[in-house]
């Protein structure tokens, strides 16, 4: 299953970033392989509105099957689920660490955003 996850930084041991819209990476990572593409999500990190819709299409465009996140807010989450992709909120830790958990099945998905838009 191909994950995307919000990273601080390019590399799998990199801490998850809590904001989906606004994180500095999404880490494309093979559940089965941890193999995985960072993509930059510069364009978004300090947009001044519209970050997680643009976020979201960016994740979309690369074929995820799912997003891990810190939180994620009603606008993102939308064109998540419009694009069929599930979300898990509240991750903490590495990008492998979150990895190695929704393997484990210890992470499910959220019915709804978990927070307000313009989170930060």
């Amino acid at each position: 299953m191909k994950l995307a996850i919000s990273a601080g930084s390019r590399d799998i041991d990199a801490q998850v970033d809590p904001r989906f819209g606004r994180a500095a990476f999404f880490l494309m990572v093979d559940s089965e392989t941890l193999s995985f593409d960072a993509i930059e999500n510069k364009q978004n990190h300090q947009a001044v509105q519209g970050a997680g819709i643009q976020a979201a299409a960016l994740v979309a465009r690369s074929k995820a099957d799912a997003v891990l996140t810190g939180h994620c807010g009603p606008k993102a989450f939308k064109t998540l689920q419009a694009a069929g992709i599930p979300v898990v909120v509240g991750v903490k830790g590495t990008v492998r660490e979150a990895v190695q958990g929704f393997v484990r099945g210890d992470l499910s998905y959220a019915a709804a955003p978990d927070v307000e838009g313009h989170w930060m």
